[in-house]
């Protein structure tokens, strides 16, 4: 998800991405832990996804 399609999102839909992408993290990292996932790098574009959202939600309670 590039940064000018997070800015186009509803302030509802950027928090309920957000859940739903941190959810996702949990289950990739315990998944990691368990056995070696085929795609490691995967972890680290989550966080930084989940950062990028972050910023966002932070930019927009700042302006309000």
């Amino acid at each position: 998800m590039k940064q000018q399609e997070i800015i186009k999102l509803s302030d509802a839909d950027l928090k309920n991405r957000l859940t739903d992408f941190e959810s996702q993290m949990e289950t990739l990292k315990m998944t990691h832990k368990m056995a070696p996932i085929e795609n490691p790098m995967r972890i680290r574009s989550m966080r930084k996804l989940i950062a990028r959202l972050n910023t966002e939600v932070t930019k927009r309670q700042a302006k309000a």
